[in-house]
């Protein structure tokens, strides 16, 4: 049986991307942080790992980019997995005042949190969320979370579906020790830096262009103990192993001050 590490508590979402992705008996591990996530798979702990990378609302999830930035993992799959967020508690809608939730969460359901006027407390993890208040045992108290979480924990859903768009998708990568094969489909994922200097992003792209490499992401994030310098983080169509590929990627080091592949993987449909 393979273990599977995730950040958050069982009813996590992060653990259901696992579930959905292995589709076969796994034992998954709660972890802390995304760090940890990771670390337990480096140290043999588990066999893969799950982080959430991106939603479809809120766009990054900053703290896994730096945990990834740190990892010596491959990304070895991704998956696509639709959220919709429920409003937990033991009082009645009337009585609530405060919400738990992981603060992705908490953004993605704002409209609702704001219609309400609710007070947000941002914890770990939507699931841990829902451990809280039942351990805090107050009615004016609610948790965002999936609906499993609510059964795992056995709380009342007061309300379903209550995320800022019906829409709601996060993207997930799944991390290995091991590199994957080619497919026929296939996505690459990078982090570089660059030097401040004019057209030194527009030379790195016009690399993908001059090759005819499909770019489908391209975000950066500032470099931790530094100000005003970036990471790019992008994502394009094809794999490392590709002779044209691995050229390309060998050019590019040349003019980037560090260069790290995240990893090749099959493309994911959304669903």
């Amino acid at each position: 049986m393979k273990r599977i590490s995730f950040q958050g508590e069982h009813g996590a979402y992060s653990e259901t991307s696992a579930q959905r992705f292995f589709q076969f008996d796994i034992e998954t591990v709660p972890c802390r942080t995304f760090h940890d996530v990771l670390e337990e798979t480096e140290s043999g702990n588990s066999d893969y790992a799950t982080l959430p990378v991106e939603n479809s609302i809120e766009g990054s999830v900053g703290q896994s980019f730096d945990a990834i930035l740190s990892s010596n993992l491959h990304a070895i799959g991704e998956i696509y997995l639709e959220i919709h967020h429920c409003l937990i508690s033991n009082g009645k809608i009337d009585e609530i005042d405060t919400v738990y939730s992981h603060p992705q969460a908490l953004g993605q359901c704002s409209d609702f949190i704001q219609k309400k006027s609710l007070m947000t407390v941002p914890t770990y993890d939507t699931a841990g969320s829902v451990k809280i208040i039942k351990e805090l045992g107050k009615k004016n108290v609610a948790a965002i979370a999936s609906k499993n979480a609510a059964e795992i924990y056995n709380m009342p859903i007061i309300q379903e579906e209550i995320e800022n768009e019906p829409n709601n998708v996060t993207r997930f990568l799944i991390f290995s020790k091991q590199q994957t094969e080619p497919t026929s489909n296939d996505k690459t994922s990078i982090i570089f830096s660059i030097n401040h200097e004019p057209s030194s992003l527009y030379g790195i792209i016009k690399e993908f262009s001059n090759n005819n490499i499909n770019l489908t992401k391209i975000e950066s994030r500032p470099k931790k103990g530094t100000t005003w310098e970036y990471n790019f983080y992008l994502d394009f169509v094809g794999h490392i192993s590709d002779k044209k590929i691995s050229s390309m990627l060998d050019g590019l080091k040349k003019n980037t001050k560090f260069l790290k592949i995240i990893g090749s993987y099959p493309l994911a449909e959304l669903s």
